[in-house]
């Protein structure tokens, strides 16, 4: 069992402990000839999780996305020698969305006084190795896969589960994203912010050995992108990076304009900014966030 009670404030800071691991994905290489079918690809995954590494997976293909579950026990342990940051805000998460042409950005984000803090909980080693090894399989997978085909998956899901304790982390990629990572056209840190990822606590999970307690949808882009907006304000103000004395509402916009742009996405006609903390909405139109700063 694990020998610290688990919370939301210190699951909210585990997902930062599994980032790098996925990174080393850069230096491998991959196979430019098909190997398999759309119908293949859940099942492959599957079949070769299990036949090389041993790991007992569930998959689905829902539409084009690829889900992968991982049920396994007692995932978070607590560090030898904890890692230390400095905290400068509160961040409190709040879900954007992204319809009829508007995207919607909450946010509370308030200055403290600026403490080191330490990195109380962290995955196991060993599954981070899993984790890895399952990126491994899903990459010469969806890398091997006829990219002719419209239908083939944009996005894979990864839910890493403690079926003891109750507590999964869902991490959320762009195919795209492992391909300009791959073939060095995004650097490991501009890849570990186009993660989404996200923890929850939850008694379903407990005993779930299927992953029968999901959601299985077909996510799209609109939502990754609402999604990742979300991830890298969280990243960026409970990291932190930026200073105390930040204009948080300019550092907003950055997030949101590099995010867009990143994808060349221009399916939106409006942005509404609401600073929670401050009871402030700001409105811009598209060509304003497009215009904005990135640096």
């Amino acid at each position: 069992m694990m020998k610290s009670k688990l919370s939301s404030k210190n699951l909210a800071k585990v997902g930062l402990k599994i980032l790098p691991l996925v990174l080393f994905l850069s230096a491998c290489s991959s196979s430019v000839t098909p190997s398999f079918l759309r119908e293949d690809i859940s099942i492959a995954v599957k079949d070769i999780c299990k036949k090389e590494y041993k790991l007992e997976l569930n998959t689905k293909l829902v539409g084009q996305t690829l889900w992968v579950y991982m049920p396994l026990e007692d995932i978070v342990t607590k560090p030898e020698k904890p890692e230390k940051y400095i905290e400068r805000f509160l961040v409190e998460d709040t879900k954007n969305t992204l319809s009829e042409g508007i995207l919607r950005v909450g946010y509370s984000i308030k200055p403290v006084a600026e403490k080191e803090v330490k990195q109380e909980m962290s995955l196991d080693k060993s599954v981070n190795e899993k984790i890895f090894n399952v990126l491994q399989v899903i990459r010469r997978v969806l890398f091997s896969t006829d990219s002719s085909k419209i239908n083939n998956p944009l996005f894979f899901c990864i839910v890493t589960a403690d079926i003891r304790n109750g507590f999964e982390i869902k991490q959320i990629f762009h195919l795209s994203d492992l391909k300009k990572l791959s073939y060095g056209f995004i650097s490991q840190t501009e890849y570990q912010h186009r993660i989404v990822q996200n923890t929850s606590i939850s008694t379903l999970i407990i005993g779930d050995t299927e992953g029968s307690h999901l959601d299985y949808q077909n996510i799209t882009l609109e939502d990754f992108i609402a999604s990742q907006i979300q991830n890298r304000i969280r990243i960026k103000f409970q990291k932190p990076e930026v200073e105390k004395n930040a204009d948080i509402n300019k550092e907003v916009l950055k997030i949101v304009t590099y995010t867009v742009d990143a994808y060349n996405f221009r399916n939106f006609s409006l942005l509404e900014m609401v600073d929670l903390l401050n009871a402030r909405k700001i409105t811009l139109n598209r060509a304003a966030v497009l215009g904005g700063s990135k640096d």
